[in-house]
């Protein structure tokens, strides 16, 4: 028996290391080689021509430019409202009226009474004027002595309390006047319009009921929450380490998560003089402006920013980790032909988060190292110090 294992544990072994000539031959792959290679990092890399382009990723959330909460002057009752979420209002058009029976009464008042005081001031101009000659009459009989001064007194005394009647008078008129005034002012404000070109956002109200006015005390009853879906702004938060190079009037091109494959163009329209935390991320609050967008964007959807800052077309570039750095000295390790590598000034240009273009050193086709070879002694690759986008 313990024959028979020996020889079971001594075929086991053989088995066991022919295995990857076995496999070699019949071209099976071990699984453990594949991983090993898939993995392997690159060392090197050839100096070639390419297009770079340095660009500010963000995103942001689209909403309108102008939002109004239309809420009405005075108070009342909704008598006609025929607008609802969605649609489109032009300029001056009505979107909703109160019930202005009261008001339409109370105006009816104002009227007669206004009548009514201008037929009181044209009976106490009779009587002033009337008034008047009785005065001068006696006034002259008294200068005769041909009327006592009692008799002067009185009349004189008619003649101004008629005058103070006609004063009297005409301040009804302007009182009566004044409250029409109101009243009409108020009538005016029971038809209520679109302040701009818009869109009906909300509608929380229905035709009947009562709606109270905005005044000091009171912001009013909202009716409807209209903005202008034309131009849209996408608010974003710009990270500190970027928008050191954003400017306003910038462009940026924009690309919509809910509708693929759109793409906008709009322009920075305003940058937050303070920084403020968001996510934990300190940056700057910024707001791009989208104009004349497509009927698909809608307030709400999220938006992803591309704000383009530096390019550079048909440029020799090299990877940033094979640019290694010594205080303000920049250089790279160019493959010999002996197999070894050589230490080399180089001049950069334009970068991206990946390459950056050699101005000066290097020429097309040359290989350099990634990392630094064996034996020499190097400051860190290049890759996290190299201003991006930096000529």
């Amino acid at each position: 028996m313990k024959k028979w294992l020996l020889i079971l544990a001594i075929l086991g072994g053989v088995g066991y290391a022919a295995y990857p000539m076995l496999a070699e031959k019949l071209g099976w792959k071990s699984g453990a080689t594949e991983t090993a290679k898939k993995t392997t990092t690159p060392t090197t890399a050839i100096v070639a021509t390419r297009d770079i382009n340095f660009a500010i990723t963000a995103a942001g959330d689209i909403g309108p430019v102008d939002t109004v909460s239309v809420r009405p002057e005075v108070g009342g009752i909704i008598s006609t409202l025929t607008l609802d979420i969605g649609d489109k209002v032009q300029k001056g058009e009505v979107l909703f009226e109160l019930n202005d029976k009261d008001l339409q009464t109370e105006k009816s008042s104002r009227e007669i009474e206004i009548a009514g005081a201008k037929l009181a001031i044209e009976t106490q101009k009779l009587t002033l004027e009337k008034a008047k000659l009785n005065f001068e009459r006696v006034k002259a009989l008294f200068e005769q002595k041909a009327a006592t001064s009692s008799a002067f007194d009185n009349a004189r005394i008619e003649f101004e309390l008629t005058k103070n009647s006609q004063d009297i008078a005409s301040n009804k008129l302007e009182t009566a006047q004044s409250a029409l005034r109101q009243v009409e002012d108020k009538l005016i404000k029971t038809v209520i319009r679109a302040p701009f070109d818009c869109t009906i956002l909300t509608r929380p109200v229905s035709v009947g009921q009562a709606v109270s006015g905005a005044t000091g005390f009171n912001s009013g009853t909202e009716v409807f929450t209209v903005a202008n879906l034309t131009d849209l702004i996408i608010s974003s938060h710009i990270n500190q380490a970027d928008v050191t190079r954003l400017k306003v009037g910038q462009a940026v091109t924009v690309s919509v998560e809910a509708v693929p494959g759109l793409k906008l163009v709009g322009n920075v329209d305003r940058i937050a003089p303070q920084a403020t935390f968001r996510n934990g991320i300190k940056g700057y609050a910024t707001r791009i402006i989208l104009k004349n967008a497509e009927a698909a964007v809608r307030p709400g959807m999220t938006a992803n920013l591309s704000i383009p800052l530096v390019s550079a077309g048909n440029v020799l570039a090299v990877p940033l980790a094979a640019v290694f750095n010594d205080q303000a000295d920049r250089y790279v390790y160019v493959k010999t032909a002996e197999d070894t590598f050589e230490r080399r000034p180089v001049e950069l240009g334009v970068a991206d988060y990946e390459f950056v273009a050699i101005t000066k050193g290097l020429t097309a086709g040359e290989v350099v190292s990634l990392i630094a070879p064996k034996g020499t002694m190097t400051a860190a690759p290049a890759s996290g110090k190299v201003a991006l986008g930096a000529n």
